[in-house]
Protein backbone atom coordinates (compact mmCIF):
# COMPACT_ATOMS: atom_id res chain seq x y z
CA UNK A 1 0.00 0.00 0.00
CA UNK A 2 1.37 3.42 -0.90
CA UNK A 3 2.07 5.56 2.17
CA UNK A 4 0.32 8.87 2.54
CA UNK A 5 1.92 12.23 3.11
CA UNK A 6 2.31 13.83 6.57
CA UNK A 7 -0.15 16.54 5.50
CA UNK A 8 -2.88 13.92 5.16
CA UNK A 9 -1.99 12.18 8.42
CA UNK A 10 -2.31 15.40 10.42
CA UNK A 11 -5.69 15.72 12.18
CA UNK A 12 -8.06 18.62 11.67
CA UNK A 13 -6.23 20.50 14.41
CA UNK A 14 -5.36 24.09 15.23
CA UNK A 15 -3.25 24.83 12.16
CA UNK A 16 -5.01 28.13 11.42
CA UNK A 17 -7.48 30.47 13.06
CA UNK A 18 -10.93 29.36 11.82
CA UNK A 19 -12.40 32.87 11.62
CA UNK A 20 -9.41 34.14 9.64
CA UNK A 21 -9.75 31.15 7.38
CA UNK A 22 -13.46 31.80 6.86
CA UNK A 23 -12.80 35.43 5.98
CA UNK A 24 -10.21 34.44 3.37
CA UNK A 25 -12.55 32.25 1.29
CA UNK A 26 -13.37 33.64 -2.16
CA UNK A 27 -15.61 32.09 -4.86
CA UNK A 28 -13.77 30.65 -7.82
CA UNK A 29 -10.58 30.15 -5.80
CA UNK A 30 -11.44 27.07 -3.76
CA UNK A 31 -13.89 25.49 -1.35
CA UNK A 32 -14.82 25.88 2.32
CA UNK A 33 -16.05 23.13 4.62
CA UNK A 34 -16.57 23.31 8.39
CA UNK A 35 -18.39 21.43 11.11
CA UNK A 36 -18.11 20.31 14.73
CA UNK A 37 -14.80 18.51 14.00
CA UNK A 38 -13.00 21.40 12.33
CA UNK A 39 -12.69 23.64 9.29
CA UNK A 40 -11.01 23.19 5.93
CA UNK A 41 -10.22 25.68 3.16
CA UNK A 42 -8.87 24.60 -0.22
CA UNK A 43 -7.29 26.70 -2.93
CA UNK A 44 -6.64 25.95 -6.57
CA UNK A 45 -7.16 22.77 -8.56
CA UNK A 46 -4.31 20.31 -8.95
CA UNK A 47 -6.45 17.63 -10.59
CA UNK A 48 -10.07 17.38 -11.67
CA UNK A 49 -11.03 13.78 -10.97
CA UNK A 50 -12.84 12.41 -14.03
CA UNK A 51 -14.78 9.81 -12.05
CA UNK A 52 -16.71 9.82 -8.81
CA UNK A 53 -15.99 6.10 -8.37
CA UNK A 54 -14.80 5.77 -4.77
CA UNK A 55 -12.25 3.03 -5.46
CA UNK A 56 -10.73 4.99 -8.35
CA UNK A 57 -10.58 8.16 -6.23
CA UNK A 58 -8.81 6.31 -3.39
CA UNK A 59 -6.28 4.76 -5.80
CA UNK A 60 -5.59 8.18 -7.32
CA UNK A 61 -5.04 9.80 -3.93
CA UNK A 62 -2.73 7.03 -2.75
CA UNK A 63 -0.64 7.39 -5.89
CA UNK A 64 0.03 11.12 -5.45
CA UNK A 65 3.45 12.40 -4.44
CA UNK A 66 3.78 15.77 -2.72
CA UNK A 67 1.05 18.25 -1.97
CA UNK A 68 -2.39 17.47 -0.55
CA UNK A 69 -3.64 13.91 -0.98
CA UNK A 70 -7.26 14.85 -0.51
CA UNK A 71 -10.33 15.16 -2.75
CA UNK A 72 -13.06 17.70 -2.10
CA UNK A 73 -16.31 18.47 -3.88
CA UNK A 74 -19.94 17.52 -4.35
CA UNK A 75 -22.04 14.49 -5.27
CA UNK A 76 -25.31 15.04 -7.17
CA UNK A 77 -28.70 13.83 -5.96
CA UNK A 78 -28.87 11.38 -8.87
CA UNK A 79 -26.12 8.78 -8.24
CA UNK A 80 -25.83 8.16 -11.99
CA UNK A 81 -25.02 11.83 -12.73
CA UNK A 82 -21.39 13.09 -12.76
CA UNK A 83 -19.83 14.02 -9.44
CA UNK A 84 -17.62 17.10 -9.07
CA UNK A 85 -14.40 16.17 -7.25
CA UNK A 86 -11.02 17.90 -7.33
CA UNK A 87 -7.61 17.49 -5.72
CA UNK A 88 -6.71 21.01 -4.55
CA UNK A 89 -3.30 22.63 -4.76
CA UNK A 90 -3.39 23.87 -1.16
CA UNK A 91 -5.30 22.93 2.00
CA UNK A 92 -5.52 24.82 5.27
CA UNK A 93 -7.18 23.38 8.38
CA UNK A 94 -8.45 24.87 11.61
CA UNK A 95 -10.36 24.09 14.77
CA UNK A 96 -14.18 24.35 14.73
CA UNK A 97 -15.67 27.82 14.45
CA UNK A 98 -17.17 27.42 17.92
CA UNK A 99 -20.44 28.40 19.52
CA UNK A 100 -20.10 32.15 19.01
CA UNK A 101 -18.74 33.76 15.89
CA UNK A 102 -18.25 37.37 14.91
CA UNK A 103 -17.72 37.04 11.19
CA UNK A 104 -17.52 40.72 10.36
CA UNK A 105 -20.12 42.94 8.71
CA UNK A 106 -22.40 41.29 6.17
CA UNK A 107 -23.17 42.64 2.74
CA UNK A 108 -26.11 44.76 1.77
CA UNK A 109 -29.41 42.91 1.27
CA UNK A 110 -29.84 41.58 -2.25
CA UNK A 111 -32.26 43.57 -4.36
CA UNK A 112 -34.20 41.64 -6.96
CA UNK A 113 -37.16 39.38 -7.60
CA UNK A 114 -37.89 35.84 -6.42
CA UNK A 115 -39.97 33.38 -8.44
CA UNK A 116 -41.27 30.16 -6.86
CA UNK A 117 -40.80 26.95 -8.87
CA UNK A 118 -43.41 25.59 -8.71
CA UNK A 119 -45.95 28.08 -7.34
CA UNK A 120 -47.02 27.27 -3.74
CA UNK A 121 -50.45 26.01 -4.83
CA UNK A 122 -48.83 23.69 -7.35
CA UNK A 123 -46.50 22.33 -4.67
CA UNK A 124 -49.53 21.41 -2.58
CA UNK A 125 -50.89 19.54 -5.60
CA UNK A 126 -47.55 17.71 -5.87
CA UNK A 127 -47.91 16.57 -2.27
CA UNK A 128 -51.49 15.44 -2.97
CA UNK A 129 -50.22 13.42 -5.95
CA UNK A 130 -47.64 11.71 -3.74
CA UNK A 131 -50.31 10.91 -1.13
CA UNK A 132 -52.48 9.38 -3.86
CA UNK A 133 -49.60 7.10 -4.86
CA UNK A 134 -49.18 6.07 -1.23
CA UNK A 135 -52.82 4.98 -1.10
CA UNK A 136 -52.03 2.40 -3.81
CA UNK A 137 -49.15 1.01 -1.73
CA UNK A 138 -46.50 2.12 -4.22
CA UNK A 139 -44.75 4.42 -1.73
CA UNK A 140 -44.12 4.61 2.01
CA UNK A 141 -42.36 7.97 1.87
CA UNK A 142 -41.14 10.46 -0.73
CA UNK A 143 -39.32 13.78 -0.35
CA UNK A 144 -40.60 16.55 -2.61
CA UNK A 145 -38.66 19.76 -3.16
CA UNK A 146 -39.42 23.21 -4.46
CA UNK A 147 -37.15 26.08 -5.44
CA UNK A 148 -36.95 29.86 -5.46
CA UNK A 149 -35.31 31.47 -8.48
CA UNK A 150 -33.85 34.85 -7.53
CA UNK A 151 -32.86 37.34 -10.22
CA UNK A 152 -30.87 40.13 -8.58
CA UNK A 153 -30.34 43.65 -9.84
CA UNK A 154 -26.61 42.95 -10.10
CA UNK A 155 -24.01 40.23 -9.40
CA UNK A 156 -24.58 38.43 -6.09
CA UNK A 157 -21.54 38.08 -3.84
CA UNK A 158 -21.62 34.74 -1.97
CA UNK A 159 -18.92 35.86 0.50
CA UNK A 160 -21.26 37.80 2.84
CA UNK A 161 -23.83 35.01 2.44
CA UNK A 162 -21.41 32.41 3.81
CA UNK A 163 -20.33 34.72 6.62
CA UNK A 164 -23.94 35.41 7.58
CA UNK A 165 -24.72 31.69 7.62
CA UNK A 166 -21.71 31.20 9.88
CA UNK A 167 -22.76 34.03 12.18
CA UNK A 168 -26.25 32.59 12.58
CA UNK A 169 -25.22 28.98 13.14
CA UNK A 170 -21.44 28.38 13.38
CA UNK A 171 -21.98 24.84 14.69
CA UNK A 172 -23.76 23.67 11.53
CA UNK A 173 -22.00 22.08 8.58
CA UNK A 174 -21.08 25.14 6.50
CA UNK A 175 -19.94 24.68 2.93
CA UNK A 176 -19.10 26.68 -0.17
CA UNK A 177 -18.03 24.52 -3.10
CA UNK A 178 -16.89 25.75 -6.50
CA UNK A 179 -18.80 24.04 -9.32
CA UNK A 180 -18.05 24.06 -13.05
CA UNK A 181 -19.43 27.31 -14.50
CA UNK A 182 -22.26 26.93 -17.00
CA UNK A 183 -22.03 30.59 -18.04
CA UNK A 184 -18.78 32.34 -19.04
CA UNK A 185 -17.28 34.90 -16.70
CA UNK A 186 -19.17 34.01 -13.51
CA UNK A 187 -18.06 31.67 -10.73
CA UNK A 188 -20.67 29.07 -9.78
CA UNK A 189 -20.92 28.27 -6.08
CA UNK A 190 -22.97 25.81 -4.06
CA UNK A 191 -23.19 27.07 -0.49
CA UNK A 192 -25.28 26.36 2.56
CA UNK A 193 -25.58 25.46 6.24
CA UNK A 194 -26.60 21.82 6.49
CA UNK A 195 -27.79 20.26 9.75
CA UNK A 196 -27.19 16.69 8.60
CA UNK A 197 -24.10 14.51 8.52
CA UNK A 198 -24.43 11.81 5.87
CA UNK A 199 -21.30 9.94 6.94
CA UNK A 200 -17.86 10.48 8.40
CA UNK A 201 -14.90 8.21 8.82
CA UNK A 202 -12.18 9.24 11.26
CA UNK A 203 -9.52 6.73 12.15
CA UNK A 204 -11.30 3.69 13.55
CA UNK A 205 -14.83 5.12 13.66
CA UNK A 206 -17.60 5.43 11.08
CA UNK A 207 -20.51 7.72 11.99
CA UNK A 208 -23.83 8.49 10.28
CA UNK A 209 -26.39 10.91 11.68
CA UNK A 210 -29.71 10.76 9.79
CA UNK A 211 -32.31 13.44 10.48
CA UNK A 212 -35.99 13.14 9.59
CA UNK A 213 -39.04 14.74 11.16
CA UNK A 214 -38.97 18.46 11.90
CA UNK A 215 -40.89 21.28 13.54
CA UNK A 216 -40.52 25.06 13.37
CA UNK A 217 -38.80 26.78 16.30
CA UNK A 218 -40.47 29.59 18.29
CA UNK A 219 -38.97 32.75 19.77
CA UNK A 220 -40.96 32.11 22.96
CA UNK A 221 -38.92 29.67 25.14
CA UNK A 222 -41.93 27.86 26.56
CA UNK A 223 -43.60 27.47 23.17
CA UNK A 224 -40.29 26.43 21.61
CA UNK A 225 -39.83 23.71 24.22
CA UNK A 226 -43.41 22.55 23.72
CA UNK A 227 -42.87 22.22 19.96
CA UNK A 228 -39.74 20.14 20.51
CA UNK A 229 -41.51 17.82 22.94
CA UNK A 230 -44.47 17.52 20.59
CA UNK A 231 -42.15 16.54 17.73
CA UNK A 232 -40.44 13.90 19.85
CA UNK A 233 -43.85 12.41 20.72
CA UNK A 234 -45.31 12.66 17.18
CA UNK A 235 -46.24 9.23 15.77
CA UNK A 236 -46.16 10.62 12.21
CA UNK A 237 -42.66 12.08 12.57
CA UNK A 238 -41.25 9.11 14.47
CA UNK A 239 -42.54 6.82 11.69
CA UNK A 240 -40.86 8.99 9.05
CA UNK A 241 -37.65 8.99 11.08
CA UNK A 242 -37.71 5.21 11.62
CA UNK A 243 -37.92 4.64 7.84
CA UNK A 244 -34.73 6.64 7.35
CA UNK A 245 -32.78 4.98 10.18
CA UNK A 246 -33.80 1.48 9.03
CA UNK A 247 -32.55 2.21 5.51
CA UNK A 248 -29.22 3.63 6.77
CA UNK A 249 -28.67 0.54 8.96
CA UNK A 250 -29.57 -1.84 6.11
CA UNK A 251 -27.13 -0.17 3.71
CA UNK A 252 -24.25 0.05 6.21
CA UNK A 253 -24.43 -3.53 7.52
CA UNK A 254 -22.77 -5.10 4.42
CA UNK A 255 -19.78 -2.71 4.61
CA UNK A 256 -19.16 -2.27 8.38
CA UNK A 257 -19.31 -4.50 11.46
CA UNK A 258 -20.91 -4.12 14.89
CA UNK A 259 -23.28 -1.24 14.19
CA UNK A 260 -24.29 0.71 17.29
CA UNK A 261 -27.89 1.91 16.86
CA UNK A 262 -29.78 3.79 19.63
CA UNK A 263 -33.27 2.61 20.57
CA UNK A 264 -34.94 5.86 19.50
CA UNK A 265 -34.31 9.38 18.25
CA UNK A 266 -33.31 12.46 20.18
CA UNK A 267 -33.92 16.15 19.46
CA UNK A 268 -31.45 18.48 17.77
CA UNK A 269 -32.08 22.09 16.85
CA UNK A 270 -31.01 24.70 14.34
CA UNK A 271 -31.95 28.39 14.55
CA UNK A 272 -35.18 27.69 12.64
CA UNK A 273 -36.11 24.03 13.19
CA UNK A 274 -36.23 21.10 15.62
CA UNK A 275 -35.20 17.76 14.10
CA UNK A 276 -35.41 14.13 15.15
CA UNK A 277 -31.88 12.71 15.12
CA UNK A 278 -30.24 9.30 15.47
CA UNK A 279 -26.47 8.78 15.52
CA UNK A 280 -25.27 5.41 14.18
CA UNK A 281 -21.66 4.30 14.77
CA UNK A 282 -19.47 1.39 13.77
CA UNK A 283 -15.76 0.49 13.81
CA UNK A 284 -13.90 1.15 10.58
CA UNK A 285 -12.24 -2.19 9.88
CA UNK A 286 -11.69 -2.10 6.10
CA UNK A 287 -8.98 0.39 5.04
CA UNK A 288 -10.35 0.43 1.49
CA UNK A 289 -13.89 1.38 2.59
CA UNK A 290 -13.26 5.13 2.38
CA UNK A 291 -15.61 7.82 3.61
CA UNK A 292 -16.59 8.44 -0.02
CA UNK A 293 -17.26 4.71 -0.58
CA UNK A 294 -19.49 4.54 2.52
CA UNK A 295 -21.28 7.80 1.71
CA UNK A 296 -22.12 6.50 -1.76
CA UNK A 297 -23.44 3.26 -0.22
CA UNK A 298 -25.96 5.36 1.74
CA UNK A 299 -26.85 8.02 -0.82
CA UNK A 300 -29.57 8.98 -1.46
CA UNK A 301 -31.09 8.15 1.92
CA UNK A 302 -34.84 8.27 2.60
CA UNK A 303 -34.19 11.64 4.25
CA UNK A 304 -33.83 13.17 0.77
CA UNK A 305 -35.42 10.54 -1.49
CA UNK A 306 -37.93 8.12 0.03
CA UNK A 307 -38.96 4.51 0.60
CA UNK A 308 -38.76 2.27 -1.38
CA UNK A 309 -35.89 4.12 -2.99
CA UNK A 310 -36.51 3.14 -6.66
CA UNK A 311 -40.20 4.06 -6.49
CA UNK A 312 -39.47 7.29 -4.60
CA UNK A 313 -36.76 8.31 -7.08
CA UNK A 314 -39.14 7.66 -9.96
CA UNK A 315 -41.87 9.73 -8.27
CA UNK A 316 -39.46 12.63 -7.75
CA UNK A 317 -38.44 12.52 -11.41
CA UNK A 318 -42.07 12.51 -12.54
CA UNK A 319 -43.53 15.04 -10.06
CA UNK A 320 -40.83 17.67 -9.49
CA UNK A 321 -40.55 20.30 -12.27
CA UNK A 322 -36.74 20.57 -12.22
CA UNK A 323 -33.49 18.64 -12.03
CA UNK A 324 -32.15 18.88 -8.47
CA UNK A 325 -28.52 18.83 -9.58
CA UNK A 326 -26.37 18.90 -6.44
CA UNK A 327 -29.25 19.82 -4.10
CA UNK A 328 -29.88 16.86 -1.73
CA UNK A 329 -26.60 15.40 -2.91
CA UNK A 330 -23.59 15.51 -0.61
CA UNK A 331 -20.61 17.81 -0.08
CA UNK A 332 -17.37 17.08 1.70
CA UNK A 333 -13.94 15.52 1.42
CA UNK A 334 -12.02 12.26 1.58
CA UNK A 335 -8.28 11.58 1.90
CA UNK A 336 -5.78 8.87 1.03
CA UNK A 337 -6.28 7.08 4.36
CA UNK A 338 -10.00 6.80 3.63
CA UNK A 339 -10.93 9.34 6.28
CA UNK A 340 -13.37 12.08 5.39
CA UNK A 341 -16.69 13.76 6.01
CA UNK A 342 -19.76 14.06 3.77
CA UNK A 343 -22.87 16.05 4.66
CA UNK A 344 -26.24 16.37 2.98
CA UNK A 345 -26.53 19.34 0.63
CA UNK A 346 -29.48 20.88 2.47
CA UNK A 347 -30.39 24.48 3.42
CA UNK A 348 -28.38 25.49 0.40
CA UNK A 349 -28.39 27.57 -2.74
CA UNK A 350 -26.47 27.94 -5.96
CA UNK A 351 -25.06 31.35 -6.88
CA UNK A 352 -23.82 32.39 -10.29
CA UNK A 353 -23.66 35.98 -11.48
CA UNK A 354 -26.98 37.71 -10.79
CA UNK A 355 -28.88 34.40 -10.35
CA UNK A 356 -29.49 32.47 -7.15
CA UNK A 357 -31.47 29.26 -6.85
CA UNK A 358 -32.61 28.17 -3.38
CA UNK A 359 -34.20 24.83 -2.51
CA UNK A 360 -36.21 23.25 0.28
CA UNK A 361 -38.01 19.94 0.60
CA UNK A 362 -40.31 18.00 2.90
CA UNK A 363 -40.75 14.33 3.63
CA UNK A 364 -44.21 13.11 2.63
CA UNK A 365 -45.73 10.13 4.47
CA UNK A 366 -49.38 8.95 4.57
CA UNK A 367 -50.20 11.23 7.53
CA UNK A 368 -48.87 14.35 5.74
CA UNK A 369 -51.06 17.32 4.83
CA UNK A 370 -50.20 19.45 1.78
CA UNK A 371 -50.51 22.80 3.57
CA UNK A 372 -48.27 21.63 6.42
CA UNK A 373 -45.57 20.40 4.05
CA UNK A 374 -45.62 23.70 2.15
CA UNK A 375 -45.21 25.55 5.46
CA UNK A 376 -42.25 23.33 6.36
CA UNK A 377 -40.47 24.20 3.12
CA UNK A 378 -41.07 27.89 3.79
CA UNK A 379 -39.34 27.60 7.18
CA UNK A 380 -36.40 25.78 5.61
CA UNK A 381 -36.04 28.42 2.89
CA UNK A 382 -35.63 31.09 5.56
CA UNK A 383 -32.04 30.00 6.25
CA UNK A 384 -30.81 31.16 2.85
CA UNK A 385 -33.34 33.96 2.39
CA UNK A 386 -32.13 35.55 5.62
CA UNK A 387 -28.53 35.29 4.41
CA UNK A 388 -29.59 37.13 1.24
CA UNK A 389 -31.74 39.66 3.10
CA UNK A 390 -34.79 38.61 1.04
CA UNK A 391 -38.39 37.62 1.69
CA UNK A 392 -39.99 34.77 -0.27
CA UNK A 393 -42.57 37.16 -1.63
Amino acid sequence: MTSTSPAVRAPLGAVADPVRLLRSWRPGEGSWFSGPQGALLTRGTRTRLPSGDADAVLRHLRGLRGGPTLAVGALPFDPTAPAHLVVPEHVERADPLGAVLVAGPGGAPVSGTAHAVPAPAVYEKMVAEALARMETGALDKVVLARALEVVADGPVDPVPMLRELARRDPRSYLFAVDLPADRPGAARTLLGASPELLLSRRGTTVTANPLAGSAARSSDPDEDRRRGEELLASAKDRHEHALVVADVVERLRPVVDDLEVPDGPCLVRTPTLWHLSTTVRAPATDPDASALHLAQALHPTPAVCGVPRPAAHAAITEIEPFDRGFYTGAVGWTDARGDGEWVMALRCGEVQGDRVRLWAGAGIVPASRPADELAETAVKLRTLLDALGLDEG
